[in-house]
């Protein structure tokens, strides 16, 4: 495996981490962190302190707050901000990267406003080229065990064979696995609702209900995230993969999920303004609860799993009185 020039725009968790598991494996890293006291002090420290803490970052790792620089010159560059700043961040970063640079997004959630999916985001921000060949990267991943080396696989999505093939044989490790597809749109779909089920998972949770009802949301939940994505024009098979069942079960069971711990304190009585004043990082189910249930809306899929948390986080209905609604409506066919 050849030494790759990688750019990584976002030193949240998860972009710090993917510095770090590249890094390792002998690639050159470029780590843009906006803030330049932050990237200051990481490039000194040799560390993500906040966001990832006890995680070096090796030599080949360079931190910066220059957009420019770190994406000028560089053949992959993975966009890893919240969804909510992909089209400013990588509508900056577009007029420095090179023509044939291979964009790698590892983002997830739906742009509220537009309802639009990540890669129509991309299509509106990046070169024609660019936004053509990009790929999107999604899968049951926690950061501290990737950045710890621990085995994993992911899934890479994209519409140019070519493309897709050529980051996939760049960037597969031997404790990183990366399988190919082209449905970018279920990749997509699955990442970004995945998140607002996990936020029922753990208000379940932290309401005591046990695994019995653990398992009924990610199960139900999983079938309401393929009728929205089937809806859309992905394909059904790519919801019993890595980046739909994989990831739903990782981020409603694993409690480094952000948004398993927002629902976790939902079902421990907390309330939302508390919840996210006291978190610094984003939990992106929060927001794409909102944009999940005005999508399935105006696709005409029933989604009632996805509503009842819409319920909860931006409607102020008290935990139990959702949950009675969820459970008293009428029966159904388990296909339907």
């Amino acid at each position: 495996m050849s030494a790759e020039d990688i750019a990584v725009i976002g030193a949240g968790s998860y972009g710090t981490c993917l510095a770090v598991l590249f890094g390792n494996h002998g690639h050159r890293v470029c780590l843009y962190n906006r803030g330049a006291e932050a990237a200051a002090a990481m490039q000194q420290a040799r560390e993500n302190k906040a966001y990832l803490p006890g995680h070096k970052l090796p030599d080949s790792v360079t931190v910066t707050s220059d957009l420019e620089t770190a994406v000028r010159g560089k053949r992959f560059v993975f966009g890893v901000t919240p969804s909510h700043g992909i089209r400013e961040v990588l509508g900056r970063a577009a007029a420095a990267m090179d023509p044939d640079a291979i964009v790698i997004n590892a983002s997830k959630g739906l742009e509220d406003g537009t309802l639009q999916t990540i890669d129509a985001v991309y299509r509106d921000v990046l070169p024609e080229r660019i936004a053509a060949r990009a790929t999107f990267l999604s899968g049951p991943t926690f950061a501290g065990e990737l950045a710890a080396g621990m085995p994993a696989a992911i899934v890479l999505a994209g519409h140019d064979p070519q493309t897709t093939l050529a980051a996939q044989t760049a960037l597969t490790g031997i404790n990183f696995r990366i399988y190919s597809t082209d449905d970018v749109l279920g990749v997509l779909i699955g990442g970004a609702l995945k998140n607002v089920i996990a936020i029922g998972a753990g208000m379940s949770d932290g309401l005591g209900f046990g695994s019995n009802t653990r398992v009924a949301l990610i199960t139900r939940g999983l079938a309401e995230i393929t009728r929205i994505g089937v809806a859309l024009g992905a394909h059904a098979q790519t919801f019993a993969g890595l980046s739909g069942m994989g990831d739903l079960v990782l981020t409603c069971s694993g409690d480094a999920s952000r948004n398993r711990r927002v629902g976790l304190a939902l079902g421990r009585g907390q309330k939302m303004p508390d919840i996210l004043a006291a978190m610094t990082q984003v939990a992106e189910g929060v927001k794409t609860a909102k944009v999940a249930k005005q999508l399935a809306a105006k696709i005409g899929v029933d989604a009632p799993i996805i509503d009842a948390m819409h319920a909860i986080i931006h409607e102020d209905v008290p935990v139990r009185e959702a949950i009675t609604r969820l459970l008293s409506r009428p029966t159904r066919a388990e296909r339907e």
